[in-house]
């Protein structure tokens, strides 16, 4: 049902600063299993839906398509292709990189949706849908989606 090392995780707990005041929340079972995932092991996990054969990153608790609830986890691949992306150049709150920069959508491989998240090591203006990318981990992981501090071009697409 879970790999091994999901079976006991503990509930993870988002620490978020918001503007002046810290915020903590429990993000429930499914996102705690996948951020422990994450955090403790460097393992991007998903749900996959055995009546549909959907594999879903990030996790859900059902399935979009048919319904059924999702208890069967695996593990992806921390390589994927760019579906699409945009390049932001506005100012926004408490984003971690400097503008400009690059919010992609990612499949990864394994998966049958998409996660969106930074890409880095390129330039805006070489980005294409398509390209081949890899998860980069933050050396220190805490236990949330910034434990992959970004996605990098890898092969033909670097």
């Amino acid at each position: 049902m879970y790999p091994a090392y999901l079976e006991d995780a503990d509930p993870a707990i988002l620490r978020q600063p918001v503007l002046y005041a810290d915020i903590n929340y429990d993000v429930g079972e499914t996102n705690g299993r996948f951020f422990a995932a994450l955090r403790d092991h460097g393992k991007i996990t998903a749900t996959h839906c055995a009546a549909c054969a959907r594999t879903y990153v990030p996790p859900r608790l059902s399935c979009p398509e048919c319904f059924a609830e999702l208890h069967d986890w695996v593990d992806v691949s921390d390589t994927g292709t760019l579906v699409s992306y945009t390049i932001v150049r506005e100012p926004g709150m408490l984003q971690p990189v400097a503008r400009p920069y690059v919010l992609g959508l990612i499949r990864l491989d394994g998966a049958d949706t998409a996660l969106a998240h930074y890409l880095g090591e390129i330039d805006p203006a070489a980005v294409k849908p398509g390209m081949r990318v890899r998860a980069v981990l933050a050396e220190e992981r805490v236990g949330n989606i910034l434990d992959i501090r970004y996605f990098k071009p890898v092969g033909d697409s670097a």
